[in-house]
């Protein structure tokens, strides 16, 4: 009798939430789909069922391809290099003392930071303009100015430089809990066997703490890809621009067309949606497992 009862308040309280992320998410989006293969714009006085010819001429304009491959690149970058730097500097700091915790709080400081003022900061950082700081820097020592922010070979990695300096810190933490979390009798049992702390890490702590890994690796590439104000504030050029931004102007210059927009809006979500879909279990394990503890 108690249990039910336990049961429906648990229900109650989790309703309000279900109610709200089937009208803000699921309807939006399952509307959009519908949409996007219907012929459906202003000019349309009947809507007719199209299939998949709006995506096929998605696909075949080259300002739509560029950006979602830009966005992958640009995730998978800084998924890899996010990570990278958070487990390293996660193993180098899980111990107790003043410094360790002292480096702790400045590397994730930057996380707490408004993005619109990380974006600005660095947008000052690397302006083209003679008055930037790296073009102070490079022409102080002989070097010419560099447009880092408009050059097409380099736009994209200067705004990934700027996420990982700002979210690495998040990472690390995640990873700081997972290793807390593990039984210290096993690396106690490991050096007994003769590993060295790094050999304990990769054949010991790093496979007990892959649900944190997965959350961590997940959180970074959906912001990565979903990130907007970094591509509108930091990249000049809009040919090397993100998906977010692209759909951006694309809704500005083509807001009649609303079944085309539905589908560059469904090809921006898609890659979101599946990546929780097919990795939710790694994903309630890691924050069930103290990743995002402490």
């Amino acid at each position: 009798m108690k249990g039910n009862k336990r049961d429906k308040i648990y229900l109650f309280m989790i309703l309000p939430a279900f109610i709200g992320f089937t009208g803000l998410f699921i309807v939006p989006t399952v509307m959009s789909f519908f949409y996007s293969m219907t012929n459906w714009s202003v000019y349309s006085q009947e809507i007719h069922f199209v299939g998949l010819h709006n995506y096929r001429k998605l696909f075949s304009d080259d300002k739509t391809i560029a950006p979602i491959l830009h966005s992958i690149k640009y995730a998978i970058l800084i998924t890899v290099i996010q990570n990278v730097f958070a487990i390293v500097l996660a193993v180098l700091l899980n111990k107790k003392s003043k410094a360790a915790n002292f480096v702790k709080s400045i590397t994730f400081l930057p996380a707490v930071l408004s993005i619109m003022v990380v974006g600005y900061l660095f947008q000052y950082i690397m302006t083209s303009a003679d008055g930037g700081l790296l073009n102070s820097i490079l022409m102080f020592f002989g070097g010419k100015p560099v447009n880092w922010l408009g050059d097409s070979k380099i736009a994209l990695y200067s705004v990934l430089i700027t996420q990982v300096w700002q979210w690495t810190g998040w990472s690390m933490v995640i990873y700081i809990a997972n290793l807390k979390s593990i039984d210290s009798a096993l690396y106690e049992a490991a050096n007994i066997d003769g590993c060295g702390y790094w050999k304990s890490f990769f054949l010991i702590m790093l496979p007990i703490a892959k649900p944190g890994v997965v959350v961590a690796a997940v959180f970074s590439f959906v912001y990565a890809w979903g990130d907007l104000i970094y591509g509108i504030t930091f990249i000049t050029n809009p040919n090397m621009r993100p998906i977010t931004s692209s759909i951006y102007n694309y809704v500005q210059q083509y807001q009649t067309l609303w079944n085309s927009t539905m589908a560059f809006g469904i090809i921006a979500i898609s890659p979101v949606v599946l990546i929780f879909i097919f990795m939710q279990r790694y994903i309630v394990s890691g924050l069930t497992n103290g990743a995002v503890k402490a």
